[in-house]
């Protein structure tokens, strides 16, 4: 029955990838982020997404939240919308509505030739990161999260490893063993942190304990790699501003709970930048 489910799923996106695809960004931007706002509400948890507002911003008041939330669908809609058109956004005419702050890190980066670990989360369009840097010239590999939908997911691999970085390595504990195959090769590694994972460890998150990934920490202890922060957010008319951070700095007496906090701190700031462009329906305090 799920199958039957997740293939229907799969029809229903492919023919409104062709519609987007027809009636162009413009427009496929608007119809999308109306249908998500619709539809996302009825198949995702609302005491979830409540829960973590209250969490992270404990004095809102219910039309701030109301606002942020409504505006988040809005943006999942429009980042759904745009994978059709990723293409576009790394070679076509697209690819000037992604302003870049501090090009000039990326630069030095690959100039010398010694990998990073770049860190963001699940900002808007948190794809096209990961697509910029590659398209800089540096060598990149990404983890990412298999789809539930069997039949979906391969689509969305082939766009991502496609047009949006080459090196895609399945999350678990082989895809971590890759990982550091391919930074010891000389690549640089793309990490969302923004996500509860089960390997990792507890480190305050907006004032409240999260399971939260060592792997960046890991990776300064052992290899004194840089860390280097990256942050997107969306502009009008479906032009984004993505800026390249200063990497981070460590003193070597850090141990890893230290390290991830501060980690943790550098990504509530950019959620508190513009918190309707975070994705608050993961149950990130569970």
């Amino acid at each position: 029955m799920i199958n039957i489910k997740y293939f229907l799923q799969f029809i229903l996106i492919f023919f409104l990838f062709i519609f987007y695809k027809i009636i162009g960004l413009k427009l496929s931007s608007i119809i999308s982020a109306t249908i998500f706002k619709f539809v996302g509400p009825i198949f995702r948890s609302k005491k979830i997404i409540n829960s973590n507002l209250l969490i992270a911003f404990p004095k809102l008041n219910g039309v701030d939240k109301d606002k942020i939330i409504n505006e988040m669908w809005s943006n999942y809609g429009k980042i759904f919308a745009e994978y059709i058109f990723v293409k576009e956004f790394r070679y076509g005419e697209l690819s000037k509505k992604i302003i870049v702050e501090n090009q000039e890190i990326l630069e030095k980066i690959k100039k010398d030739s010694k990998p990073v670990i770049f860190i963001s989360g699940h900002f808007n369009n948190f794809e096209l990161m990961a697509m910029h840097i590659e398209k800089s010239g540096i060598n990149l590999s990404a983890i990412y999260r298999p789809l539930n939908n069997k039949f979906l997911n391969p689509f969305m691999v082939q766009i991502r490893n496609k047009y949006i970085c080459k090196n895609q390595i399945k999350k678990g504990s082989s895809g971590t063993r890759k990982l550091l195959s391919n930074f010891k090769n000389g690549d640089s590694i793309a990490l969302m942190v923004d996500q509860r994972v089960s390997e990792g460890i507890k480190s305050n998150f907006f004032g409240k304990p999260a399971l939260t990934t060592t792997i960046p920490a890991q990776f300064v202890k052992k290899y004194n790699s840089k860390i280097v922060p990256i942050y997107i957010e969306r502009l009008k008319n479906n032009y984004f501003n993505l800026k390249i951070h200063n990497p981070l700095v460590f003193s070597k007496t850090e141990t890893i709970e230290t390290i991830t906090l501060k980690i943790n701190k550098i990504l509530e700031k950019m959620i508190a930048q513009n918190p309707e462009q975070w994705i608050w329906t993961h149950n990130r305090w569970k």
